[in-house]
C-alpha cells in the first residue's frame, strides 16, 4: 500500500528562507558579475567615441587619403598616417617572425624534453623577463644591442647580400644600429616572455593520459607534439600569439629608443622609420589645433589595426574548429 504524501515531508520555514537567501545572492552575484561586464563595454566604446571625435577634424579634412598620404608637415599642417602604418606592420611582422618560432620552442622544450629539475629555474626566468617595464628594453635597445647589432650583423649582412639582385635593397642604407629591424628585434625580446608563457601553459594542460597513449604507440616526441598537444592547446596557442602581435603593436618606448623616429619611407630594414605610437610618444606633448587631431586619428587607426588583427585571429580558430569537426 502506497503511503501518501504528508505536510510531514514538506520544507520547513527554516529550509524555505535558506532557499529564497540563496536565490537572492546568486540573482545579486550575477547582476554584479554582469554590471561589471558591461563596465568594461561602456569603457570601450568610450574609448572609441573620444577617439573619434578628437580625431574627425584630421579625417574631415583627409578623408581616405590620409590612410596613404605620406607627407607629414606640421608647419602647413600636412598630414598622412602611411609612414607611421608601414613602421608599425614592418616592426611588429620582424617581431612575431622571431618570436613565434623562439617561443615555441622554448615552451616545447619546458614541457617536453627538459629535465624536470631544470624547469622551474627556467619558467620563473621567463617570467621575470616578462616583467621587465619597456623602457628598460628600450635602453638595452640603444645602449647595448645597437652598437653591437651595427658591428656584427649590419655590416655583414650588407656586404653579404647588399649587392644581390631582388634581395639587396633590403639591407641598403646606413650600418648605425637604428632602424626598422632593429625595432623588430627588440619587439622581439619584449614578446617572448609573453607567448613562451603562455605557450608552456596551455601545453602543461594536456592530459597526461593522451601523451602517454601517444608514446604508447611509438610516436616520437614531435609526432606527439604535432598531432596531440597542437590540436588540443590549438585557441591557447593563437591566443599567446595575438598576445605578443598586440603588446608589439602598442609597444611605445621601445620602439622609440631604436626604430629611428624619420617621419620618411623606409626603404629597406635598415631605414630609419616611426610607428604609430612612437609618434604618439614623441609629438603629442607639443601638439597643437590640426597636428594634435591627427595623433587622436593616428591613435584610432591603431585601435582598429589591433581590432582586425584580434579578429582574424577569432576567425581563424572558428574555421580551424569547423574544419576539425568535420
Amino acid at each position: 500500500m502506497t503511503t501518501p504524501i504528508s505536510d510531514s515531508v514538506a520544507p520547513s520555514p527554516n529550509m524555505v528562507a535558506i532557499a529564497r537567501k540563496q536565490r537572492l545572492q546568486d540573482a545579486v552575484f550575477h547582476r554584479v558579475t554582469q554590471a561589471f561586464s558591461l563596465l568594461v563595454l561602456l569603457a570601450l566604446a568610450g574609448i572609441i567615441v573620444s577617439l573619434f571625435i578628437n580625431a574627425w577634424p584630421t579625417f574631415a579634412k583627409f578623408g581616405a587619403r590620409f590612410l596613404w598620404y605620406v607627407e607629414w608637415d606640421i608647419v602647413n599642417e600636412e598630414f598622412g598616417a602611411a609612414i607611421a602604418i608601414v613602421g608599425t606592420i614592418a616592426s611588429t611582422g620582424i617581431a612575431m617572425l622571431v618570436a613565434v618560432p623562439l617561443a615555441f620552442g622554448i615552451a616545447l622544450f619546458l614541457t617536453e624534453t627538459c629535465p624536470v629539475w631544470l624547469r622551474r629555474p627556467l619558467g620563473v626566468a621567463i617570467e621575470l623577463l616578462a616583467a621587465v617595464p619597456s623602457i628598460i628594453y628600450g635602453m638595452f635597445g640603444l645602449f647595448v644591442f645597437a652598437p653591437v647589432f651595427a658591428d656584427y650583423m649590419q655590416v655583414p649582412l650588407q656586404s653579404l647580400l647588399g649587392g644581390m639582385p631582388f634581395v639587396g635593397w633590403m639591407f641598403g642604407g646606413a650600418t648605425n644600429g637604428l632602424g626598422i629591424l632593429a625595432a623588430g628585434i627588440i619587439l622581439a625580446f619584449m614578446v617572448l616572455p609573453f607567448i613562451a608563457a603562455v605557450m608552456r601553459d596551455v601545453f602543461e594542460i594536456t592530459p597526461a593520459i593522451l601523451r602517454e597513449s601517444a608514446y604508447g604507440l611509438g610516436c616520437t616526441t614531435w609526432e606527439v607534439v604535432q598531432k596531440v598537444v597542437l590540436p588540443y592547446t590549438q585557441k591557447g596557442v593563437i591566443g599567446g600569439v595575438m598576445l605578443g602581435m598586440g603588446r608589439a603593436l602598442g609597444e611605445t618606448m621601445a620602439v622609440t629608443f631604436v626604430i629611428g623616429n624619420a617621419n620618411r619611407m623606409p626603404n629597406s630594414l635598415f631605414s630609419p622609420g616611426t610607428s604609430i605610437a612612437s609618434v604618439l610618444a614623441n609629438e603629442f606633448g607639443e601638439a597643437a589645433d590640426l597636428h594634435f587631431n591627427t595623433l587622436f586619428a593616428l591613435g584610432f587607426l591603431l585601435f582598429i589595426i589591433t581590432f582586425i588583427v584580434l579578429a582574424l585571429a577569432k576567425w581563424m580558430i572558428i574555421r580551424a574548429e569547423r574544419a576539425r569537426g568535420t
